[in-house]
């Protein structure tokens, strides 16, 4: 782990559990804003959208606010109030968010982030799912929620050798689980969150009842299986096609050459800043919003923003995220022509119409043959839990409401 101000007590030496607090060193922040103020800006791009990347007025904002307003100790403040956690799993040591919730009976839920976020786009949706009832549901909804950081990201170490994909992945998770003494529970998670809940539905280990996922990550390995009969179906076909085709740099550089685009998220902040927004259309647009016009789109807030990539920056986990897509790109090219084992629990879905590809339903089910939740929602896109917490929320217990 790159970031030299963590300190870390032991809590339990049986579990191999320990307690984990967050504190930087005054000088990294320092080092942090003077290598922002020096950046080298290149010319103004020379179209009147996102077509050629990120836009300079933008991230120029984006900059002055980090440089003059932002406050990382209000962010580290706000992850040390919470119950924060290391353990090493399989030759790695895992961060992890653990709160349990107050209500008697609640079901344990690990929720798995994804890129270009971290456990701070879940923050927001601690609460409601760990005490309903002082967020508007009732206690039969109630979760002890646990977030880990993916290998790699965030205080999560990186993996010294290849192979963690999904699969290693989804099995530590399991590991995590049994070690926080788990007998029983479900697993959500978005974009590679996703890909990485949807391997844990297919290993089906033992204590895992459900998952729910609102990204069908695995459309980009069976496209030609998925129907194009309806207006839905097609323009689902036809968002795909797009994101792969314009929009898709970071995938193909990630997936292709991590190390090289390393090398660049390691040295500037913004380009750190700029290669972390250049991800979707319906995503970029909402966030730039919150800089320009200073209109945040739901709980897209500039302050939210900046704490993920201030979080990636102090980690130096640019080069060490980037490499689940080379593992992810390892694991499709392996997978290709082969017809990846049933899911063996109940699968709930949740489409956001903002994302990338929005899945009909039709789609879903093609990838999870008895699907046991689906549904649309009004609004929100790509990050739904930090756009839309609530709706979110909301989903997640609709999804596993059959499950208790």
């Amino acid at each position: 782990m790159a970031l030299g101000g963590v300190v870390s007590t032991t809590v339990d030496t049986a579990a191999g559990v320990r307690s984990f607090e967050v504190m930087v060193p005054e000088e990294q922040l320092e080092d942090m804003r003077r290598r922002v103020l020096a950046t080298r800006w290149p010319s103004k791009e020379l179209v009147t959208d996102r077509s050629q990347g990120v836009q300079q007025a933008t991230l120029q904002e984006l900059a002055r606010y980090w440089t003059r307003e932002y406050d990382w100790r209000r962010c580290e403040a706000r992850l040390n109030a919470l119950p924060q956690f290391t353990t090493e799993i399989d030759g790695v040591e895992i961060h992890f968010i653990h709160v349990r919730s107050p209500h008697e009976n609640a079901m344990p839920l690990i929720m798995t982030h994804g890129w270009p976020g971290s456990v701070i786009e879940l923050l927001d949706t601690i609460g409601p799912l760990t005490d309903p009832t002082a967020h508007g549901g009732s206690a039969e909804d109630a979760f002890h929620v646990v977030l880990p950081s993916l290998p790699g990201y965030g205080f999560s170490s990186e993996p010294s050798e290849l192979g963690w994909e999904n699969g290693p992945i989804a099995q530590a998770w399991a590991k995590l689980m049994d070690r926080l003494g788990y007998t029983r529970y479900v697993a959500q998670g978005g974009d590679v969150g996703a890909a990485v809940t949807d391997a844990m539905g297919r290993q089906g280990a033992a204590g895992l009842i459900g998952i729910h996922v609102n990204l069908l990550a695995t459309a980009l390995g069976i496209v030609d299986l998925l129907p194009a009969e309806t207006e839905q179906e097609r323009a689902a076909h036809a968002a795909l096609k797009t994101f792969t085709t314009d929009g898709f740099g970071y995938f193909l550089e990630q997936s292709t050459r991590p190390q090289t685009i390393g090398y660049s998220l390691l040295d500037s902040p913004v380009g750190l800043a700029a290669w972390m927004l250049d991800h979707d259309t319906d995503s970029y647009y909402k966030i730039s919003r919150a800089f320009v016009d200073r209109q945040p789109v739901g709980n897209l807030t500039r302050e939210n923003i900046v704490d993920n990539i201030t979080l990636y920056w102090l980690t130096g986990t640019g080069a060490s995220a980037a490499r689940w897509y080379w593992e992810f790109g390892q694991f499709l090219h392996a997978a290709a022509g082969h017809t990846p084992p049933p899911v063996q629990v109940p699968v709930g879905f949740s489409t956001f119409p903002g994302e990338i590809w929005a899945a009909p339903r039709s789609w879903a089910e093609t990838v999870y043959p008895g699907l046991a939740y689906f549904n649309e929602v009004d609004k929100g896109g790509h990050f739904a839990a930090w756009e839309e917490p609530d709706l979110f929320t909301a989903e997640v217990r609709a999804a596993f409401r059959s499950l208790r």
